[in-house]
C-alpha cells in the first residue's frame, strides 16, 4: 500500500514536470494608440522615463513607492528605480538601452521582487499623418522551467496587454 501511496504522489509530481517541458517558455505583448499630436510631441514626451508616472498603470499602483533616478532622463543609460511595499508592485528597475531618435525606444526592465527577471520591452511611434501619431508597446516575457507552467493557466498577454493598453490610453488622454 505505501510503495501504490509513493508512486501515486511521484506521478502527481511529475505529470507538470513533463507538460512543462513542452509549453513554451516566452510571450511577447503589443498594443497600440492614435494620438492628435505630431510623432516629434509624441516621441519626445515618451522617450522621458519620468513622464511614464503620469500615464503607466504600474507607475501608478503604488503611489507610496520609492522612486529613484540614474543618468540623464531621455539618453540612453538612464535608469529609472522603484520600491513598494505592496507585493504587486515590487522593486526593480527601467533601462534605456536604445533610442532610435524620433521613431522608438528600448527598455531593460529588471524586476527584483517579488521575483527576479530581466525582460526587455519597446515604444515605437509612426506618423499616420503630419498631426496624428500611432504609439506601439511591446513587452516581451520568459519564464523558466517549470515555471513557465503557470503560462497554461494565465494568459499573461491578456494581463500585461490590458496594463499596457491601460498605459496607453493614459498616454492618449494627457497628449490629445
Amino acid at each position: 500500500m505505501l510503495k501504490k501511496l509513493v508512486l501515486i504522489v511521484l506521478t502527481i509530481i511529475a505529470i507538470p514536470l513533463i507538460v512543462a517541458v513542452f509549453t513554451e517558455n516566452s510571450y511577447e505583448v503589443e498594443r497600440s494608440v492614435i494620438i492628435n499630436k505630431p510623432k516629434e510631441k509624441v516621441f519626445n514626451y515618451i522617450k522621458y522615463l519620468k513622464n511614464q508616472n503620469f500615464y503607466s498603470k504600474w507607475a501608478q499602483m503604488d503611489p507610496n513607492m520609492l522612486k529613484t533616478y540614474r543618468g540623464i532622463d531621455g539618453q540612453v543609460g538612464f535608469v529609472s528605480a522603484w520600491n513598494s511595499e505592496k507585493e504587486d508592485v515590487g522593486a526593480g528597475e527601467q533601462e534605456i538601452i536604445a533610442i532610435d531618435e524620433g521613431y522608438r525606444i528600448d527598455f531593460e526592465l529588471r524586476f527584483l521582487k517579488p521575483f527576479k527577471s530581466t525582460d526587455p520591452a519597446f515604444m515605437v511611434t509612426e506618423a499616420v499623418d503630419d498631426n496624428t501619431t500611432k504609439v506601439v508597446w511591446g513587452f516581451s516575457g520568459h519564464m523558466d522551467y517549470p515555471m513557465n507552467l503557470m503560462l497554461l493557466f494565465i494568459d499573461f498577454e491578456q494581463v500585461i496587454g490590458d496594463d499596457l493598453q491601460t498605459g496607453l490610453n493614459n498616454l492618449k488622454a494627457i497628449l490629445d
